[in-house]
């Protein structure tokens, strides 16, 4: 029998909807149940793609004793994380600050006015070795609702207290000394036997890699280059990138990068992407930009809607097996190439009788000497058409903006670097797509987009990493449309996120739902923070454009941000990086013509990151346009023929020139 939870778009809550539990997605009505029932609130906060996930509703949520429990003494929500990170901040901090972790799925029990008394992850449905079953703490609440209900009360109070506590700034400036201690910690953390940071689980995060490459560049520091570009080849090498089909796994169970946990993420490859092609660009190394090829056409060929968007993820499980897609036998692959060049793919990619998980192989090239397959070389193809016959991967296909946009960024990068129109090609759908299906009529984001139908108010996230898109697509366009978009998306987000009392910018808008508390976010976790990418559009802003409102912008956010990360600034990589935008000599060009992006400018940039160089061209088409986004611009004149290239470095501004290779960059 369904639920509620059938009327929803969320594939997670979607796969909720025939659990006997009488699940209410987040809304009014299942807090006036409660209140009128008089029965506190049982929280499930998750996501489609999460492992843990799927194995406690299989216990427990499917379970008709579990659900007898909940259906009598609880009103029972379920919450999709991804479709909700403003609930899924404000309790995961509520789990983090009871327990000293988190992690999903993600367990809250609360009162009707939706303070929490209890907070942890995932239960069993028995206890077992000293860990509480989730019958035992249901049957548990449920006594002490009806006994002691004063103390329950008592310390949700407390626990809501203690997370709205606002700390006063710590009077940190924006420094060197801060970003150069952001990289001596990521250096003393850094694995030289196989490549990235800390001890398993190991996580890709890329923004820690483009981080390190940017301050190497900026620095000339070439044995922290030698670190990002270390991680990147062992990560690339291992079991969490998939040899066969392109893309990465969320993370890596062990040192080594071989057994990944097998979920796939748009934003987790968007970013690699990013790191890939910054590093090709950085060291001209083809196995770099081979690597971006196959995570661009991973995220294309499976990823992408056919209305352009870009949807979440693809599950690690398939037929109830983890990892089940993606792992082969010696047998199998001989059966499927044939007996050469199955013992060949077996040689090169460690394919074994023996197996490495489950009895079983995963793919990897982990001390291979020999080069691997080619990135169209049509045994690849006759493996992956298997694998797809072989068994599915379930795919949350919600298209999340603020995802979309980090797919956007990596995609428009990729396209330039590597010459491929398909990769800026399919950015610009992703900017349509936005533009047409997850905009209002006042120019407000949704949030999250699925099955035709556009929800959810959107979030800090959504507007300055969609704001940094289109300066990214600027900046390999010229069309002066995206400067101007991202001028107004910038002045959307000050107005309806910036925290005019204590600096930084609050996760939800001023009209957003009242939660209990306004998380206000700077860890950069999986992905960066919206704070963290908010001042990088601001700095940028206030580069390209000249204005003082947004050069006073900048200088707020990059104080916000030091006072936030100054005793561990590692905790927000992209924060920092958006830091260097601020603290270290930056170019300005302004390149006047008559026609469109001179060619020996547009090749140099293909072949180099300049993340230090911020560019406006102005034409006689563009003119007018240019001038209300970047004012100062109205004085360039613009050439009868040739180009005009006007260069500024560091408050200082260089004679103008004619020819390219006398800018010297």
């Amino acid at each position: 029998m369904a639920n509620r939870l059938y009327r929803e778009k969320s594939p997670y809550l979607l796969q909720h909807g025939e659990n006997p539990v009488d699940w209410y997605p987040w809304c009014e009505e299942a807090f006036q149940k409660a209140e009128q029932e008089d029965k506190p609130v049982f929280l499930s906060i998750g996501y489609s793609t999460c492992h843990w996930c799927h194995v406690m509703a299989h216990e427990s949520f499917e379970d008709q004793e579990v659900a007898e429990i909940l259906n009598r003494e609880f009103v029972s929500i379920k919450v999709d994380r991804e479709e909700r990170p403003d609930i899924d901040s404000v309790y995961m901090s509520v789990c983090q600050a009871v327990t000293g972790s988190g992690g999903w799925p993600l367990t809250i029990i609360m009162t009707p006015q939706q303070k929490p008394f209890f907070a942890g992850t995932y239960f069993p449905k028995k206890g077992a070795y000293e860990k509480m079953g989730l019958t035992e703490l249901l049957e548990r609440v449920a006594f002490l609702w009806k006994e002691n209900r004063e103390d329950l009360i008592r310390a949700g109070n407390e626990i809501t207290a203690a997370i709205n506590q606002s700390g006063a700034g710590s009077g940190h400036e924006p420094n060197r000394k801060l970003v150069e201690r952001a990289a001596s910690q990521l250096v003393r953390i850094f694995d030289v036997k196989w490549g990235g940071f800390g001890q398993a689980p190991k996580f890709p995060t890329p923004h820690n890699l483009l981080f390190l490459m940017r301050y190497a560049s900026t620095m000339r520091e070439r044995g922290i280059m030698k670190i990002a570009q270390i991680t990147l080849e062992d990560m690339a090498r291992g079991g969490i990138h998939d040899h066969i089909g392109g893309g990465f796994s969320r993370y890596s169970t062990d040192e080594m990068w071989l057994v990944p946990h097998f979920e796939k993420m748009l934003y987790d490859n968007a970013l690699l992407l990013m790191a890939y092609v910054k590093a090709y660009q950085h060291t001209k190394r083809e196995m770099f930009a081979d690597v971006a090829h196959r995570t661009a056409q991973y995220i294309l060929r499976e990823l992408t809607s056919q209305e352009g968007g870009c949807y979440c993820g693809q599950d690690a499980d398939s037929d109830g097996v983890e990892g089940k897609y993606y792992v082969f036998t010696p047998n199998e692959e001989k059966q499927i190439l044939g007996e050469s060049d199955g013992e060949a793919f077996c040689r090169l990619y460690n394919i074994t009788d023996a197996g490495n998980f489950e009895g079983k192989s995963i793919p990897n090239r982990i001390g291979a000497m020999a080069d691997g397959w080619e990135l169209n070389d049509p045994r690849l193809k006759k493996l992956y058409d298997y694998r797809l016959n072989r068994t599915s991967l379930h795919k949350d296909d919600k298209i999340l903006l603020s995802w979309n946009a980090w797919a956007l960024i990596g995609l428009v990068q990729a396209g330039a670097a590597l010459s491929e129109r398909k990769y800026l090609d399919a950015a610009i759908r992703i900017h349509q797509f936005i533009e047409t299906k997850m905009t209002d009529a006042n120019d407000r984001l949704y949030l999250r987009y699925r099955d035709g139908e556009a929800a959810n108010a959107g979030q800090l996230d959504d507007y300055a990493i969609y704001a940094l898109a289109l300066l990214e697509l600027y900046r390999n366009t010229f069309e002066t449309e995206y400067l101007e978009k991202a001028i107004h998306l910038a002045e959307k987000m000050t107005e309806l996120f910036e925290d005019k009392d204590h600096g930084g910018y609050f996760m939800t808008a001023s009209d957003s739902e009242l939660l209990i508390a306004r998380p206000k976010e700077t860890y950069d976790g999986a992905i960066p923070s919206g704070n963290s990418v908010a001042g990088m559009v601001l700095q940028r802003l206030s580069y390209l454009t000249g204005e003082r409102k947004w050069q006073e912008a900048a200088q707020r956010q990059m104080q916000f941000l030091a006072d936030s990360i100054s005793d561990y600034p590692t905790s927000s990589c992209f924060g920092v990086l958006s830091m260097m935008d601020a603290l270290y000599p930056c170019r300005e060009l302004v390149c006047a013509t008559k026609y469109g992006i001179p060619s020996d400018l547009n090749e140099w940039l293909k072949g180099h990151p300049a993340d230090d160089l911020q560019i406006l061209l102005k034409t006689s088409e563009n003119a007018e346009l240019l001038s209300r986004c970047a004012p100062f611009t109205a004085d360039y004149p613009v050439p009868d023929q040739g180009v005009t290239y006007y260069l500024c470095e560091d408050g200082v501004c260089k004679s103008p020139v004619d020819d390219f290779s006398q800018l010297n960059l």
